[in-house]
This record gives structure tokens, C-alpha cells and sequence, in this order.
């Protein structure tokens, strides 16, 4: 075994939780499969765990209208210049389209992709699996056994092949910066759980059935999960204990809930919670974030989604702007106001999405952000990126260790 993988099976510092042996083939795999051109630029750390590139906004379609021409190859641009280096992009399954109705399988024409490659590096990774309001999808099917053998088969092929390129989705002109190269784009399942709040789009019998089936597609594949709770913490939480042994690890991400459910989130210890914008929208939200150990966090953007607006408690810590113009006055070389994107980092040493950032360091009365921003991204190493846990480990340890709460 690579002393990169032993290093995670032992602390190497105050700020790392021990791995078991056992487990350790997972992370062997993904130092086997994930780029290594990151390990030989150690400025560069800097991801979004969590970006829905098949959301309509992103082809630009605002509720339902065209406002401008789909622009992810100018959002990609934009995070790359940025700084950003990695993305995880959030598979959308559904089950619609000619493929699916003939073989009762995930449609891959509905899907994102599966090893987006930047002719630079890879930058681009994604999840594999079914939303919680989207579970239906299962019976719908028609045969649900036979759809979920369709996505252990997806997640193998992305892993063992990472040569999926679904360049149609995102539109032609992106295929000029696309290479499929063989490093595994796949890096968890999910996004998956329980979503009470929305049980008009998939009732709360038939969302716990199939969340706890992808547990054993986890368990399958050998790969974290990337977990999603709304108003349903007790539920959630009882799934969880009984399949913690099934996944290595995991975020449960755009954390919305109180100090209480935290807290039983926290009592998983291969568990991390996701912090955005909307985590951050009520000082009872703020509460929440600040009992959650920084060595148990990571931040996100999940745009286009929750950016901090004017109105959330956490905007009194937010220092920093992108520019943004209206939808209808589309700008090319500006944001889209009203839409979050990964490219809203800070252009240095910070490694994860700039605000959000700010409003953790602020809440919690951390003055190291820098020194925050690092343990954050050793945090998102440890779960989805081993490979590089070494680097990131090498970065968190200069100077004082630990940071002051």
C-alpha cells in the first residue's frame, strides 16, 4: 500500500479521523484512477462539491422562458480563471427519452455526462444515482431491480472507463474543450435520501425504499455517498444507522436543519455536512453552523442555486462580490444575477466558494481564513480526492496546527 493511503488510515494530524483498514481498497482505487497533475501543481486547491449543470438556467431558460444561449463553456471559463480546479457535477437521472422507454433503463440522453476532461486537466467530476424526489423513477421503470442494476453498471463504467461524453447535453461548442481521457470521473453516489418537504414529487414510503437501495449500490462500487436531508432528520438518520457500515464515507450536503439534527448527523463519524447559502439564510441557521467542527465541514456553491441574498442572516459577513447583470441584459463576461455559479472563489489561496467561506470564518469568529479554507479542502480530499489528501495534508500542517474557534 502507498504511504499516501496509509496516511490516511493514520492521523496525521489533530484534524484527521482514522479510516479502517478494510476500507482502504477504496482509496487505493481512486490513487490508481484520479489525475495526478494537481499532485504536481500544489498552488492549485481549489473545488465546488456541488454544481447542477443540467439545470434549464445554465441553457439559459428561466422559468420556463429562453433569456439567453445555454453557457456553460463561458461558466466553465469562468471558474477556471477563477482558480477553481474541480467540479462536482450533480447526475441527473430521469427516466425520459427513446433509450429508457426501450430497455427500461436511465436514459443516457437525460444524463449530464460521465468524464468531462479540460484539454488542460481533469476538472470535471460527478455522482451517480437518484434524487429523493425523483425515486419514483424505480416503479416507473417498470422494473425497478433492473434500474438499479442500470446504475451499478453506469457507475462502473464511469469508473473503470471514464470515456462517457454526453457533449450534446451542454451543446457543440463545448466538444473543443472536452477530452476523454481515462482518469475516473465518478467520485460518489447520490445524490440521495429523504426529502420531506417535497413529498408532491415522490411520497415518503417509495423515497425510503429507494434510498436505503443505494446503499447497496455504495457498497457496490466502493465509493462515498453525497447525501440529501429536508425535514426528515428522524427518518433520515434511521437509514443511516442502519447501513453506516455500507458506505465509506460521505457529506450530507446544503445542510438546512437545526442544532439538534446536526448533532445526530455529527454522530456519524464518517459523515461531513455541506454548508451553501441556503444554510446560511437564519440565525438559527447560524447557530447550527457554528456547533459543526470545521474538520467536519465542507462548503459549496450548488449552483445555479442558493447564493446568499440581501436577506439572510449571513450576508453581515459576506465581503466579497462577483459582477452580475440582469438574465435579460446577458453579459457573456459577467454573472448572472440571481444565479450562483462555482466561479464565485477568491482568486488566491482560498480553495472553495468565497462567500460561503466568509460567512463560516465570521460566524464561528475564525480570523485564519486562509488557514480554514485549507482544512475545508482537506476535508473534500479526504472523501472524494485521496489522491491528493497528501498534498492537502502537507498544506494544513505549515505552520500552527489547528485552527482557533
Amino acid at each position: 500500500m502507498s504511504s499516501s493511503v496509509r496516511m490516511i488510515g493514520k492521523s496525521t494530524s489533530q484534524t484527521l479521523l482514522s479510516v479502517p483498514e478494510d476500507r482502504s481498497i477504496f482509496f487505493t482505487q481512486f490513487l490508481l484512477t484520479s489525475p495526478l497533475s494537481c499532485r504536481r501543481n500544489r498552488s492549485r486547491r481549489k473545488a465546488d462539491i456541488a454544481v447542477n449543470f443540467t439545470d434549464s438556467m445554465f441553457k439559459g431558460i428561466y422559468n420556463g422562458r429562453q433569456c439567453h444561449a445555454a453557457d456553460i463553456p463561458t461558466v466553465l471559463a469562468r471558474a477556471w480563471s477563477a482558480g477553481v480546479d474541480r467540479i462536482i457535477v450533480m447526475l441527473l437521472l430521469a427516466s425520459q427519452g427513446d433509450h429508457c422507454m426501450n430497455q427500461r433503463r436511465p436514459s443516457l440522453s437525460q444524463k449530464l455526462m460521465i468524464g468531462y476532461r479540460s484539454c488542460y486537466e481533469g476538472r470535471l467530476y460527478c455522482t451517480v444515482g437518484v434524487h429523493p424526489t425523483r425515486c419514483k423513477e424505480f416503479e416507473d421503470s417498470g422494473d425497478p431491480d433492473q434500474y438499479f442494476q442500470a446504475l451499478v453498471s453506469l457507475a462502473r463504467e464511469g469508473i473503470e472507463k471514464g470515456k462517457w461524453l454526453l457533449s450534446h447535453i451542454l451543446g457543440s461548442a463545448f466538444v473543443a474543450v472536452l477530452d476523454t481521457a481515462t482518469a475516473s470521473p465518478v467520485v460518489a453516489i447520490g445524490e440521495c435520501g429523504l426529502d420531506y418537504d417535497r413529498l408532491h414529487f415522490c411520497p415518503a414510503e417509495v423515497q425510503k425504499k429507494y434510498f436505503e437501495r443505494q446503499f447497496e449500490l455504495a457498497e457496490a462500487v466502493k465509493l462515498p455517498m453525497f447525501l440529501h436531508m429536508r425535514a426528515a432528520a428522524e427518518d433520515f438518520c434511521d437509514i443511516l444507522k442502519r447501513n453506516k457500515e455500507r458506505f465509506i464515507a460521505g457529506v450530507a450536503h446544503s445542510f438546512t436543519g437545526s442544532a439538534e439534527e446536526c448533532d445526530k448527523l455529527l454522530a456519524f463519524e464518517n459523515l461531513f455536512i455541506g454548508i451553501n447559502g441556503c444554510s446560511l439564510k437564519t440565525h438559527e441557521n447560524l447557530d447550527a453552523l457554528c456547533g459543526i467542527p470545521v474538520e467536519r465541514m465542507m462548503i459549496e456553491t450548488d449552483s445555479p442555486y442558493c447564493e446568499i441574498r440581501s436577506t439572510h442572516a449571513g450576508m453581515q459577513f459576506v465581503k466579497s462580490n462577483w459582477p452580475s447583470k440582469k438574465k435579460e441584459k446577458y453579459d457573456p463576461d459577467s454573472a448572472v444575477k440571481g444565479r450562483n455559479e462555482p466561479c464565485f472563489v477568491r482568486i488566491d489561496e482560498s480553495s472553495l466558494p468565497r462567500q460561503v467561506l466568509e460567512v463560516v470564518a465570521g460566524a464561528k469568529g475564525i480570523g485564519e481564513i486562509n488557514r480554514l479554507s485549507k482544512v475545508l479542502y482537506h476535508n473534500t480530499c479526504r472523501v472524494f480526492f485521496p489522491n491528493d489528501l497528501d498534498t492537502a495534508a502537507d498544506a494544513l500542517l505549515e505552520g500552527d496546527h489547528g485552527i482557533n474557534e
